[in-house]
């Protein structure tokens, strides 16, 4: 028999789960309630206010999506380049899933009009962390440092770029199209071979 989760983790699983298929503005603390089964006063108790719980449910989201993504990445190849196009077809596993609704840390800074809220800010450290373990993949690439940063920032927007359209046009093949144009970015990033003369 599985344990029923504690009250707290109950809300931050509802609390994250509504928020990414409605919304932040769209859910309210009332339908958290009715959905975690949850009291008002507990959320309260525990959280103080709905912005404090989303970041904590949005918190909670980048830990589990973070490893997820970086878990199935690394499984994809042996080299940095496999593994950097392995990201898409990691995607495309998401995109295809019913529940996808696009980037929860997109969703949420295309909300919040505060560039100093709690909640922007976790979603630039959210895109910061997942450019750090693109980094991380590309630096197995025979290129300068400077070339591989670059490099890995373009790759980042690729991701998003794919995130964004397979969210708004519901067609899972943004990843592929992504994956292409990525392989079009190795290729011209190849250092030139070595011809002795």
């Amino acid at each position: 028999m599985t344990p029923t989760p504690d009250p707290v983790n109950r809300l931050l699983a509802t609390t994250e789960s509504l928020v990414y298929r409605d919304g932040i503005h769209g859910t309210g603390v009332d339908a958290i309630v009715k959905a975690s089964g949850v009291s008002r006063k507990t959320v309260y108790a525990h959280f103080g206010s709905k912005d404090v719980l989303v970041e904590a449910a949005l918190r909670a989201r980048h830990d589990r999506w973070m490893h997820w993504f970086r878990t199935r990445t690394l499984a994809t190849g042996q080299d940095a380049a496999a593994r950097l196009l392995g990201m898409f077809d990691v995607l495309t596993t998401w995109f295809i899933d019913p529940r996808y609704h696009g980037c929860a840390f997109l969703n949420a800074a295309g909300e919040i009009g505060d560039p100093e809220s709690a909640i922007r800010m976790l979603a630039k450290e959210h895109k910061a962390d997942l450019l750090v373990f693109i980094q991380e993949t590309a630096s197995g690439l025979d290129l300068p440092p400077a070339a591989r940063d670059a490099l890995a920032r373009q790759w980042l927007i690729l991701i998003d770029g794919a995130i964004a359209v397979a969210m708004v046009s519901g067609n899972p093949s943004a990843a592929r199209d992504a994956q292409a144009a990525g392989a079009a970015l190795l290729a011209a990033s190849a250092p030139l071979p070595f011809h002795p003369l």
